[in-house]
């Protein structure tokens, strides 16, 4: 679908308003290089090439973060894998220093239990109190939901945590199923929050087709081109359980920017960010993301590293599934995952995304959020939390909170 079928069809469906001018553009006669309609290069320039961007949000043990501020960010996983955990997790971090946060609950989460959650989370009370840091909606419907989008381009949030893709479709009238009725949600929805500064989380859950849950959550193609951030696959290690905890292998599926990738071990096309512990065995709910160790991707694939080294060990390599069950005498499903996690390990080209090399280093800079009002460095939306500097930027530590690059 062409961008401007969609600018059209958004605007047949009410999530465009045509009568607001998007892009003002005022007279600049002939006195200012740039105006609201096009990036000024040249004042980029002037000021030297930004820093590629780093992702801000949900930290790891070793500093670095995983999601990235005024972006769409992806967390896909099966039921119950922990998805709206980490949601809610990076949520509270930004909350607890002192950012603005929207919780946008299509998927039945409840006010209660959310809340609930957010103070076993050790976010303070007054904070979740305040509408000027913290503001909860369970939208009735379109309307309401389109309602919520325009005040929060007036508000800029940090974070907005939109928990689900799969419920947000159909309360639009969409089909989950399309992937054009996708591009307009993405359209009327989650990239206004991005423009307007915030760092998307959209929360999403995987098909239960085994070849289509491979690639991604459903109608993967559109979703994997709107995620101007991260997309995170969520699977479980161990089952969270109250009162006890659990934890869920946190894997790159996409980084546009590579800024994430580049922060781990280099082992096949979805290598692991992290691990995401939660420990409930108190009052107080404790999360932590390690930082990420070789194995840890073939374990979230359900792939023994013993049959790997089983497979390194063939001579001549093996050529098919049922070339390794003829040979190892492994049944099927051994095999095929064994395979698959093994043929992705051989690839010395690990696909990069748009911008990147094949390591995920970025080729290019970032061109800045976009929206005029945020810092073209995103990471120093950050600046003024409790969390470490962002490590590849000193001047982080000589900003104030609230300020831009």
């Amino acid at each position: 679908m062409s961008d401007a079928l969609v600018v059209d069809r958004a605007i047949a469906a009410g999530f465009i308003d045509p009568t607001e001018e998007a892009f003002p553009v005022p007279d600049t006669r002939g006195g200012e290089r740039g105006n609201a309609l096009y990036f000024d290069v040249a004042a980029m320039l002037d000021g030297g090439l930004p820093d590629p961007p780093a992702p801000v949000l949900l930290h790891r043990d070793d500093g670095n973060a995983i999601f990235y501020a005024g972006q769409v960010n992806l967390i896909f996983g099966d039921p119950e894998s922990g998805k709206t955990l980490v949601a809610q997790a990076a949520a509270a971090e930004a909350l607890i220093a002192g950012r603005k946060v929207l919780f946008v609950d299509i998927d039945h989460n409840g006010a209660q239990a959310t809340i609930s959650r957010f103070l076993d989370m050790e976010v303070p009370e007054e904070t979740l109190r305040n509408p000027d840091l913290f503001r909860y909606v369970e939208p009735e419907d379109k309307p309401h939901l389109m309602a919520v989008v325009k005040d929060a381009k007036r508000w800029h949030p940090a974070v907005a945590v939109v928990d689900s893709v799969g419920e947000l479709l159909p309360l639009m009238g969409l089909s989950s199923n399309s992937p054009d009725d996708f591009t307009l949600a993405h359209t009327g929805v989650l990239k206004p929050l991005a423009m307007a500064g915030a760092a998307v989380l959209a929360i999403d859950h995987l098909p239960k087709n085994t070849e289509s849950r491979a690639s991604g959550p459903t109608g993967t193609a559109a979703k994997r081109r709107a995620v101007g951030g991260v997309s995170i696959r969520v699977t479980i290690n161990e089952q969270f359980t109250p009162g006890r905890g659990g934890s869920a292998f946190l894997s790159v599926n996409k980084d546009r920017h590579g800024g994430l990738r580049r922060h781990c071990p280099a082992e096949g096309k979805e290598p692991s960010a992290g691990l995401f512990k939660l420990d409930s065995s108190t009052e107080r709910l404790r999360w932590t993301v390690t930082t990420p160790q070789l194995g840890e991707a073939a374990a979230a694939a359900g792939v023994n590293l013993d049959d790997l080294a089983e497979l390194d060990r063939l001579d001549p390599p093996p050529s098919s599934v049922r070339d390794v069950k003829e040979r190892l005498r492994w049944r099927s499903d051994r095999a095929a995952a064994s395979l698959k996690e093994w043929r992705s390990r051989r690839s010395h080209d690990v696909p990069g995304e748009q911008g990147t090399a094949g390591d995920g280093v970025p080729l290019f800079p970032p061109l800045g959020v976009g929206n005029g009002e945020q810092p073209t460095n995103p990471h120093h939306w950050w600046v003024g939390s409790n969390r470490p500097e962002h490590p590849d930027c000193a001047g982080c530590a000589a900003l104030r909170p609230g300020d831009a690059a």
